[in-house]
């Protein structure tokens, strides 16, 4: 890493604060200049980009982004009003991803906030985790078909296994081989948090593509999602992170369910189980 990306992400540090409850944050004036920009608004539009990607995520963008109204004093004892916001390290990660890419400084950005939220991953993991990042990609796929079916896309499969290519270097059929994953499987369920992390950000950013830029036609729907898929294996590749081809699959998202459930079962008092009466109504239902 060069001087200067060492002074860049030395300064992202020292802007970054602590809530009182050990939360990380960030000031949106803070890395206004730290991101190559001078002028409030131009900033301004970058963050309201990283909000529609944070919405196509699932996830409210009001838990990443709280907006503020500071009173700045001025000439002559007049009082202006600033906008600022308070930024979750989540949110930072998408305004770095939305900003201009012709900034240095952008890309540096990139770097350093993908590596922080990676650390947090690690920090956090779980199987829960896992299963809730799972239904987060089933609700974004979900979004991205309905984008796609809005464009023009007919051949969903082809429309998908560009996305794949795009990522993985290589088609499902291919990808599923390279990984020893039984073809009745599916993919996604046998990803373990990174790469489903990496295909939520490719699924999310595909669908805000698609919409933001008013793709037309199948054909340049294919090419936007492969693109896309390219463009976070790029950004892997960058922070040195495995390729997620390379990735080991993990046991079935199902069977982790399932004894997740058994566990919860086991662990529910013994009269709690017991069966109701006969003119009680049973609340069981089958799955």
């Amino acid at each position: 890493m060069d001087q200067g990306n060492d002074l860049l992400i030395n300064r992202l540090e020292s802007c970054k604060r602590t809530s009182a409850r050990g939360v990380e944050y960030w000031m949106a004036r803070d890395l206004l200049p730290l991101l190559g920009y001078s002028r409030w608004e131009n900033f301004a539009n970058v963050i309201e980009k990283a909000k529609m990607a944070c919405e196509s995520a699932g996830v409210p963008p009001s838990d990443q982004f709280l907006d503020i109204t500071k009173g700045i004093a001025a000439g002559k004892g007049a009082e202006i009003q600033r906008v600022d916001f308070y930024l979750s390290r989540y949110a930072c990660y998408l305004i770095a991803m939305n900003g201009d890419p012709g900034k240095s400084e952008i890309g540096q950005a990139q770097t350093y906030f993908a590596v922080q939220t990676r650390r947090q991953e690690v920090q956090d993991q779980n199987p829960e985790r896992r299963i809730e990042l799972r239904q987060r990609v089933k609700e974004a796929n979900r979004n991205l078909n309905s984008a796609a079916k809005g464009v023009g896309v007919q051949n969903y499969g082809l429309f998908h296994d560009a996305g794949y290519r795009g990522l993985y270097g290589m088609g499902l059929t291919d990808l599923k081989a390279y990984k020893r994953i039984p073809p009745i499987d599916d993919l996604l369920d046998r990803a373990g948090r990174v790469e489903l992390a990496a295909n939520e950000f490719r699924i999310t950013q595909a669908e805000d593509k698609l919409r933001r830029e008013n793709v037309k036609g199948e054909s340049a729907a294919i090419n936007t999602h492969r693109e896309v898929g390219q463009a976070v294996r790029t950004t892997i590749q960058k922070l040195g992170g495995k390729l997620p081809e390379e990735l080991p699959p993990e046991p079935s998202i199902k069977q982790v369910s399932a004894k997740i459930r058994t566990k919860a079962i086991a662990a529910v008092p013994e009269q709690s189980l017991a069966a109701p009466s006969a003119d009680e109504p049973s609340t069981v239902e089958e799955d």
